[in-house]
């Protein structure tokens, strides 16, 4: 299929750009790693060396949020994805293509409900909870707690029960008063 290992190289970038355009979402590493080991798009070693490569070059970046990294793509990715997107095998795209649409909902899940905190001096936590879909906030919660274990126990037990906290939320909040 390829002349030689450059342009093999060169087609596995472009399909790691592919993967982040088309699922329309920032991913993890681990994320990133699964879509690519289960569509058997290439070894793992390779993406890491590919995914730092295209790091090195701007075409992606990390952001951190919630204790783990997301890649996203930089414009220079996109615009290069876009002026070399028809040089991906259409058997190669349809086969992401159809990954995502079987499995977005379940990458998604993993990335909806986020739980963070810092301190702001000896006996103040500021804990951040959220619930994301289609990349809004649902909620954005900001508490004020006076231990770290507070703000462990606190994000630990949003990200088990966010779906239902953010229910009772808002069942509370347009109840009327009696």
């Amino acid at each position: 299929m390829f002349e030689n290992s450059s342009e093999e190289t060169a087609y596995h970038k472009l399909l790691i750009l592919y993967i982040l355009y088309k699922i329309k979402m920032d991913l993890t590493n681990s994320q990133i790693t699964q879509v690519v080991l289960e569509t058997e798009m290439m070894n793992y070693f390779s993406l890491q060396q590919l995914l730092s490569q295209l790091m090195e070059s701007k075409f992606l970046k990390i952001y951190k949020d919630s204790d783990k990294e997301y890649y996203c793509l930089t414009q220079k990715g996109l615009e290069t994805l876009e002026s070399l997107m028809l040089k991906i095998p259409i058997d190669s795209a349809n086969k992401v293509d159809h990954y995502i649409k079987l499995n977005k909902e379940g990458l998604l899940a993993e990335t909806q409900v986020k739980s963070s905190f810092v301190k702001q001096s000896e006996n103040e936590f500021i804990v951040n909870l959220r619930v994301i879909e289609n990349q809004s906030n649902l909620i954005d919660l900001n508490l004020n707690v006076s231990s770290e274990k507070q703000a462990n126990h606190i994000c630990n037990n949003w990200k088990k029960n966010a779906s239902y906290m953010y229910a009772e939320i808002i069942d509370l909040l347009i109840k009327e008063n009696h």
